[in-house]
């Protein structure tokens, strides 16, 4: 198990670093991509994936990504608001199809899944995107990485026991602390390694910092949706980690929270 998962991990890793560096219409599209998945994912659990409800979702995507590529995010608004109708009519013609919480969750899959990881594309956008958008990624899994170390060695008052008996206040307070390290870290390195790059340590460390304790928020969030629904797994796409929502369920969080951060201070 454990070569499977490193194997798929490095693999999640080479397909990040081409995909981000080369940015544009191949990182757009990959986010698209694991979007629907993504959403197909959340989808299944709700058991509408197949179903015209999901479907709806699915378009409602597109539509969404169109919107960011052709710089129209005046319009989001509008199509949250039609998509909201556009599910309502289906419940109502569709009755008793579907349950109430499966049209509100229709939505929340929508935001959750494509408009939140739609924000790594945003980031990589800015113009000092190429650097910024891998704070996304260092505060991510550097906090999960620094809070298990922390939490391993010291950790002793339980973060969220029922939810996840295993996280520590202590593994939390040093996940962000470590996180914060790496960002002012990863400053000074590209300042002096990196062609065009203007990143300012103390900022660094802050965005990554409040990244960090965002990023254990969504994956707490994760495992809660996945309890109360009673699987372990959102997919098996990825051997050794699961589903796309598996693994990228701290990034869902942490990508809007570094854009608009980024926006605040650099």
């Amino acid at each position: 198990m454990f070569k499977t998962r490193l194997l798929s991990g490095i693999l999640l890793v080479l397909i990040a670093l081409v995909t981000i560096i080369t940015g544009g219409d191949v990182l757009f599209a990959t986010l698209l991509m694991i979007s629907f998945i993504g959403m197909t994912e959340i989808y299944r659990v709700l058991e509408i994936s197949n179903k015209l409800l999901g479907i709806a979702g699915y378009v409602a995507a597109v539509a969404y990504y169109a919107m960011i590529r052709f710089q129209r995010t005046d319009l989001i608004t509008m199509l949250i608001i039609a998509f909201l109708i556009v599910i309502m009519v289906i419940y109502v013609f569709a009755y008793p199809k579907y349950r109430s919480e499966q049209i509100m969750l229709a939505l929340f899959g929508l935001v959750y899944v494509a408009f939140m990881l739609s924000y790594v594309y945003q980031i990589r956008m800015l113009p000092q995107g190429a650097f910024i958008v891998w704070l996304v990624f260092l505060c991510s899994w550097g906090c999960d990485t620094c809070a298990y170390c922390v939490g391993m060695l010291i950790g002793k008052h339980k973060m969220a026991p029922k939810l996840s008996p295993k996280k520590s206040i202590e593994g939390a307070i040093g996940g962000i602390l470590g996180a914060a390290l790496l960002g002012a870290l990863y400053a000074i390195a590209i300042n002096r390694f990196a062609t065009g790059a203007d990143a300012v340590a103390w900022q660094y460390a802050v965005i990554c910092g409040v990244g960090g304790a965002i990023s254990q928020v969504g994956d707490l969030a994760a495992s809660a949706i996945k309890r109360n629904h009673d699987i372990k797994d959102y997919g098996q796409l990825i051997p050794g980690h699961g589903g796309i929502l598996d693994r990228f369920d701290s990034v869902i969080f942490t990508a809007p929270i570094i854009y608009y951060m980024a926006m605040m201070l650099l």
